[in-house]
């Protein structure tokens, strides 16, 4: 049995590097090198060539190389027999959590806006909003999701939480399912999405949404480019519903040079990079799920396809 990796235009020697030395004797191919096909039984992969995995007839486990799946599950020919897994990583978790505290108390304390002013050469002092008078809303209560609502609330925010099922954490507002999700708006003056990408969730990002939300809000977003109607985030902007948004996931990336959101003075692009997997870290997840494939054990980290994550 071999491992086949796949990530078109990524150099993944250090991925081949630690899948070897953690399992020393490994046969390990690179897409698109010469490999035999009835060999792979389990791949690790980062954003395939639509269609690519219906030609391996014993592949049984592809394992995405980050936390989100939708790069697989998006695929239309995707074998139905074949399971997905997802890396659960606690330094990932950690290192986004960290990036989106930074986000929200680069916008309480101006930060962005004090840049604007020193390019003008303008001195213009602007009242900040104490971490225990702001409220924020995350949407999408996954691992990831409850991390950053947890960290948000160790730093004295007032933090809700918006999911599909209800949650229960600690010093955290639940909100669940359509019918609450007005409420869980109205009162998210800042609103993180960290949902997974699905068919219910592909646009939510909309007008209708932004119109939920308290006049001055602001809107992160490191959940995934297509959650995001662009031209309706721009139009909530410079109507002045919106006070502006941080973007770290695009539909198309890398961000073409001509995007409008390059200009835009109150929007703030950064190139996919709120988390980056490190091998070293999520190697072993990979590996185990390796062997138990071998022994014919269950999966960690196993997607339900219906769900989407």
């Amino acid at each position: 049995m071999s491992v086949l990796i796949v990530a078109p235009g990524k150099d993944v020697s250090d991925w081949t590097e630690e899948l070897k030395n953690q399992h020393p004797g490994l046969n390990v191919y690179v897409y698109p090198e010469d490999h035999d096909k009835e060999e792979v039984e389990f791949a690790v992969s980062w954003k395939h060539p639509r269609g690519l995995f219906k030609n391996y007839p014993n592949l049984k486990v592809v394992a995405s190389m980050g936390a989100g799946v939708d790069h697989i599950t998006s695929d239309p020919e995707f074998p139905e027999d074949v399971k997905i897994t997802r890396v659960i990583d606690n330094q990932l978790t950690s290192d986004l959590s960290e990036f989106v505290l930074a986000l929200v108390m680069n916008q309480t304390r101006h930060l962005a806006a004090y840049k604007h002013q020193e390019t003008e050469h303008k001195w213009n002092l602007l009242k900040y909003c104490r971490n225990s008078d702001m409220k924020i809303g995350v949407m999408g209560m996954g691992v990831i999701g409850t991390a950053v609502a947890t960290l948000l609330a160790k730093n004295n925010f007032k933090v809700s939480g918006w999911s599909r099922t209800e949650k229960n954490c600690e010093d955290i507002t639940s909100y669940s399912g359509d019918c609450e999700l007005n409420n869980f708006l109205k009162q998210s003056e800042i609103l993180i999405c960290l949902l997974p990408l699905t068919k219910q969730t592909k646009g939510i990002l909309n007008t209708e949404l932004f119109e939920q939300l308290p006049k001055g809000a602001y809107v992160i977003n490191v959940g995934r480019g297509e959650h995001l109607e662009e031209s309706d985030l721009i139009g909530m902007i410079d109507s002045g519903h919106l006070a502006g948004a941080f973007l770290d996931v695009f539909k198309e990336e890398p961000l073409p040079e001509d995007h409008a959101f390059w200009d835009h003075k109150r929007i703030s692009v950064t190139p996919h990079t709120a988390s980056i997997t490190q091998p070293k870290s999520v190697v072993p997840q990979i590996i185990e799920n390796y062997k138990r494939l071998q022994n014919g054990e269950p999966l960690k980290n196993l997607v339900e396809k219906e769900r989407g994550y």
